[in-house]
């Protein structure tokens, strides 16, 4: 099989892993946002769903695929000629810078924008983007510890085999490879944003889940074009980044009152002619204004 037709089938594997979360999070967000609703529906309450279970498999079957494809992968990606390419060179690096440190940078930005400017969706986005990051960076930062894999150049693109209890700890990062903390945040905040997304803009998923997703996926080539990642190190980075942000999203919506949205988020419940109106407070000089 090409190497055309070996990334293009991870490509599609990875949209069908990642599809089957779609209508739920789009039925999550309608309920959500219905002002009329004066309880939370059942299906909200729930963070792990069968679907999820579904999603978990694509991933682990995406990971153990490139497990044999590992070599052959990185050493086509680091073909010489590839590698000489200067648009595929300035493309990746761009990539990965987009996304650290340029997806903290941004978060934090549409953040304090919209803390400020009174605008509670660009505020939401730019911490829970930033949240899915923080959670997902978590999980890979001890898997990376503790499974010990050595980065592709360390031993010349040779042995993807190569683990060590314990060994990732330290070692200036050369045995810090599985999995891919770069794919971990892209696909964090591709997650992140098509779940906030949905909320707010139902109708244009078609743009925003291709665009967030085919740049993570970009990213995620990068690392494998670069020699600091295998092609298995960023199915499973790809798989914890996403889960990290459909997470994070699904939690804080259907816990809105939940500790760290009270306080980096902070909101307040008033009565109305409707019921109970969910706010949140936006300090205004001394004062603080109420805003739905």
């Amino acid at each position: 099989m090409s190497l055309r037709r070996r990334i293009g089938l991870s490509l599609l594997l990875a949209a069908v892993a990642a599809n089957p979360v779609q209508g739920q999070e789009r039925a999550s967000s309608v309920a959500a946002t219905s002002p009329d609703s004066g309880k939370v529906p059942a299906s909200r309450k729930t963070l792990f769903t069968s679907r999820d279970a579904w999603l978990a498999a694509g991933f682990a079957g995406l990971t153990v695929a490139m497990f044999p494809l590992d070599r052959h992968l990185a050493h086509s990606l680091r073909d010489s000629s590839l590698q000489a390419n200067r648009f595929l060179s300035d493309i990746s690096r761009g990539a990965e810078t987009l996304v650290q440190p340029g997806a903290i940078i941004i978060g934090a930005g549409l953040y304090t924008v919209g803390r400020i400017g009174g605008w509670r969706d660009v505020a939401d986005l730019g911490w829970h983007g930033t949240e899915s990051i923080i959670v997902a960076s978590a999980a890979t930062t001890v898997l990376k510890g503790v499974l010990g894999r050595s980065r592709p150049y360390v031993t010349s693109d040779s042995n993807p085999h190569d683990f060590g209890f314990g060994r990732g700890f330290g070692k200036n990062g050369r045995y810090q490879s599985f999995p891919s903390g770069h794919t971990t945040a892209a696909f964090a905040v591709a997650a992140a944003v098509t779940s906030e997304s949905r909320r707010w803009w139902p109708r244009g998923e078609w743009v925003v889940a291709p665009v967030m997703y085919g740049g993570a996926t970009l990213v995620g080539l990068s690392r494998i074009y670069h020699d600091p990642h295998w092609a298995s190190d960023v199915a499973l980075g790809a798989a914890i980044g996403t889960f990290g942000g459909i997470k994070v999203v699904r939690y804080s919506h259907h816990h809105p009152d939940n500790f760290i949205d009270r306080v980096v988020l902070p909101m307040h419940v008033q009565p109305s002619t409707r019921g109970a109106s969910i706010g949140w407070t936006i300090p205004v000089g001394r004062e603080s204004v109420l805003q739905p």
